[in-house]
């Protein structure tokens, strides 16, 4: 909660453990990334969960900070 830039501040402080992503097939035509201003070299992404509908892709990762 709180839009992308609120959770880039949180990743980049190593303060989350879990990232649930709910993509629903909606063009709004702008917004912010959420994972534009992350380290990749810090910042590691592991899927531990998918469901796939008709209407909308689940997804949740577990989050590693320190990955090289």
């Amino acid at each position: 909660m709180g839009g992308a830039s609120v959770q880039q501040q949180y990743l980049a402080a190593g303060l989350v453990d879990e990232v649930v992503l709910n993509l629903v097939p909606v063009l709004l035509h702008r917004g912010v990334r959420l994972f534009d201003h992350t380290d990749p070299g810090t910042t590691e992404l592991v899927r531990t969960g998918l469901v796939a509908t008709d209407e909308a892709t689940h997804l949740t990762f577990q989050v590693r900070n320190g990955a090289s």
